[in-house]
């Protein structure tokens, strides 16, 4: 018989980028699972104050941004002498995240050329699909908006070997995308979750408040 676990098996919370240009997604799985995450919510409502017909309509759903701390840290890897990690530290984990923020060097240069040759309309290329993933219950499309890297040591060819990033990020819903656009999709079950979520939750408020009054 197979000795049962003592512990649960840790999921990892992750961010992965798609990008049509690079098969290649980029994948930062966290190294360490953050012990806080900050949502903030603002509702989207109509700008009618003072119409009582308007003022409790939503016109869409609320504008979230989520903040966190990640670490990460080459140690381990070090230890085991990972060739990765020796020649080149935590560089290509910085990397990966760094780069969700960067245009592709082909765009780059095909506007460059574009604009040198009097081309009138220039379409700023796209930042690359990214999915924040915190769990089953929880994925969805993010548009990261600021990092602060703080690089806490190096190796002697100056490779970052530990670092603590912050992220920001703002998420996408429905009102962000076409409806034929997969980020639509990924927010739309996002929301059904939690309604499936917040109904399971009410139905136990109301078995407690039963209990409370007697019922």
């Amino acid at each position: 018989m197979a000795d049962f676990p003592r512990s649960p098996r840790l999921m990892k919370g992750a961010i992965v980028g798609f990008d049509k240009m690079n098969p290649l997604a980029s994948v930062i799985v966290f190294q360490y699972n953050p012990a806080r995450l900050t949502r903030s919510l603002t509702a989207k409502t109509q700008s009618n104050e003072g119409n009582t017909a308007e003022v409790t309509r939503l016109t869409g759903a609320p504008e979230e941004t989520i903040q966190l701390d990640i670490e990460i840290d080459a140690t381990d890897q070090l230890e085991k002498a990972e060739a990765t990690a020796v020649s080149m530290g935590i560089y290509p984990q910085l990397s990966a995240l760094e780069i969700l923020l960067y245009p592709k060097t082909t765009s780059v240069i095909t506007n460059t050329v574009l604009m040198a040759v009097g081309t009138m309309e220039i379409v700023p290329p796209e930042a690359p699909f990214t999915l924040f993933i915190w769990g089953v219950k929880r994925v969805v499309p993010v548009r990261l908006t600021q990092f602060t890297i703080n690089e806490e040591a190096y190796d002697a060819r100056l490779n970052p070997i530990m670092a603590k990033v912050s992220l920001s990020m703002r998420v996408l819903n429905y009102n962000d995308f076409p409806v034929t656009h997969p980020g639509y999709h990924a927010f739309m079950a996002h929301q059904v979750m939690k309604e499936t979520m917040a109904m399971i939750g009410s139905v136990n408020s109301i078995g407690s408040l039963g209990s409370n009054i007697g019922l």
